[in-house]
């Protein structure tokens, strides 16, 4: 039994039945998000803790844990996507990570060991999306140095993590685009982001810091974004020519 929903509920006068509605859900389902291990879709999660005045956290602690607070929006966002554009010019996507490229992206001093375990893990966790019967489209596009930088102490981790990038971008679902070194200065070197497409059409997107991250999709926002992603995806590589560049860029590591 879920006996912080449960309370929860009981403190705001609600039940299965009148979440149901609000949610718009069938009050089975509601009434089936009491029983253990049963854990609403993203976006029901969200609007049953507003309707209840509590944390995703407080009531589904197993849908989060690992997850650092700031990226715990962004997750359910992602879950629902349809479609992810994606660009990086320092790392490779962490959806697209391996897990010994993840854990050595994390190891730099700044969290303790527990922690980073648990945002290996978070990160992961994340990449079944990719799994799905109705995976995502998903569209990353990388600077070149993302190739090219070494994670030292580390000699085989990047051999593993291009050759895994050379294989996903061979899945029809996934494409891979490379912004080659002779484009020179462009907008995308400011920073990365991901815009994310749902289903009713609407977008959002996440953008980086160093201290967290931010959730936008006001429509000012968005409409920037993206003329800034179709100045990067002009800038990259054709498909083939940048599956190519990543082969190639595997057999340099040993």
């Amino acid at each position: 039994m879920n006996h912080a929903l449960q309370q929860a509920m009981m403190q705001a006068g609600e039940t299965a039945e009148s979440l149901a509605a609000r949610v718009g859900v069938d009050p089975k389902t509601a009434g089936r998000w009491v029983s253990p291990g049963r854990t609403p879709r993203p976006r029901c999660r969200a609007a049953v803790a507003a309707i209840l005045e509590r944390e995703v956290a407080d009531l589904w602690p197993s849908a989060v844990r690992g997850e650092p607070d700031w990226l715990r929006d962004w997750v359910d966002w992602e879950r629902e996507a349809t479609a992810i554009r994606w660009y990086e010019p320092a790392y490779v996507p962490g959806i697209l990570q391996t897990e010994a490229y993840a854990r050595a992206t994390l190891a730099d001093g700044l969290l303790l060991p527990d922690e980073i375990e648990q945002r290996v893990h978070s990160r992961l966790k994340r990449q079944e999306i990719l799994d799905r019967d109705d995976p995502p489209l998903l569209l990353a596009v990388l600077d070149v140095m993302v190739l090219r930088r070494p994670v030292h102490g580390h000699p085989g981790v990047m051999r593993e993590q291009v050759e895994h990038l050379a294989r996903m971008a061979e899945l029809p679902y996934v494409q891979i685009l490379v912004v080659p070194e002779d484009a020179g200065i462009y907008p995308g070197l400011q920073g990365g982001f991901i815009l994310a497409t749902l289903r009713d059409g609407s977008s959002v997107a996440h953008l980086d810091h160093q201290v967290d991250a931010q959730v936008v999709s006001t429509p000012d926002r968005i409409a920037t974004l993206q003329r800034v992603w179709e100045i990067i995806r002009g800038e990259a590589l054709s498909r083939r020519q940048s599956l190519d560049l990543i082969k190639e860029a595997a057999q340099t590591w040993t």
